[in-house]
């Protein structure tokens, strides 16, 4: 393939002709391989559109093997059902492009995936994952069904006093940072006509005093920021504060909260969808807090 880069002449063969430029098409498939390792995933398969050198290279198991995480194999034997562990037998591009689509495990109450653009581990817990004061009283709290949440239901909060959320999570995350987020919406959205309507009848409080976000770790790691709720009718991500992983062969435990116990005034309007976990080099659009 890459005879032709060293020979001079002409395309006729006239040797007095200018010497042939090297093409793409003369790259050999190995180097091709070598310049794709060190790209990520989207570069990867943009590249692979460009010739039939790329296009072969982009399959090569150890480019796609560098993409997964440290303990994808792990991440296949906890979530996947047994017939479906046969995964590990395909070709690891195809084991990566699995893996970023969203994996339900626990009953369905958590969701586990890689970002697509830095093969990280993301992970969330649903509303039902969580434990929310007061969930079972119908006076205050109401599942409701939705199109908006991938679990096709959140926690709606009509009005309470005490506002409390807690989360427990136990994982063997690889090393790095990570970040944790709750996903809330202030109002409750519907369809009406084809269109999206947001109900914000019972928001309120949100405004008085700020909501409080804790977050520690079974190795001494703790975070608390606080925040006002506001944009009604927009599911916002609410930075609650980033932990990090030395050690990818231990489990780690995360706590996580929201809280508004203040008990001078009610608050209300609230849906609950979902904590999530980012590497914190997945940049989303998020409220931060102080």
């Amino acid at each position: 393939m890459g005879a032709n880069i060293s020979g001079g002449g002409s395309i006729d063969g006239d040797a007095t002709g200018p010497p042939l430029r090297p093409r793409l098409d003369d790259i050999p498939e190995s180097c091709a391989a070598l310049i794709l390792a060190r790209l990520n995933p989207p570069e990867i398969c943009n590249l692979a559109r460009l010739n039939r050198s790329f296009r072969s290279a982009s399959l090569a198991d150890f480019i796609w093997e560098s993409k997964l995480p440290s303990n994808y194999k792990l991440i296949v034997e906890k979530v996947f059902v047994e017939e479906d562990r046969d995964l590990m037998n395909l070709k690891k591009k195809d084991v990566y492009a699995r893996l970023t689509k969203p994996i339900p495990f626990d009953g369905g109450t958590k969701e586990i995936w890689l970002d697509k653009n830095t093969g990280g581990v993301c992970l969330s817990m649903s509303s039902k994952a969580l434990t929310i004061t007061g969930i079972d009283d119908r006076r205050y709290w109401n599942h409701i069904s939705t199109e908006e949440s991938s679990y096709r239901t959140v926690a709606y909060l009509q009005q309470t006093w005490w506002f409390e959320v807690d989360g427990e999570l136990e994982f063997q995350f690889p090393a790095g940072t990570y970040s944790l987020f709750f996903r809330l919406h202030l109002g409750k959205s519907s369809k009406r006509l084809g269109r999206r309507v947001c109900n914000t009848e019972h928001v309120h409080g949100w405004d008085i005093k700020p909501v409080r976000f804790q977050l520690t770790t079974s190795d001494g790691q703790h975070v608390v920021s606080r925040c006002y709720l506001d944009n009604p009718g927009s599911w916002v991500l609410y930075h609650v504060g980033d932990f990090i992983v030395e050690n990818s062969n231990a489990l780690t435990n995360i706590k996580f909260s929201s809280t508004q116990i203040d008990c001078t005034h009610t608050k209300g309007g609230l849906c609950v969808d979902a904590a999530f976990i980012y590497p914190s080099s997945a940049r989303k659009e998020v409220k931060l807090c102080s």
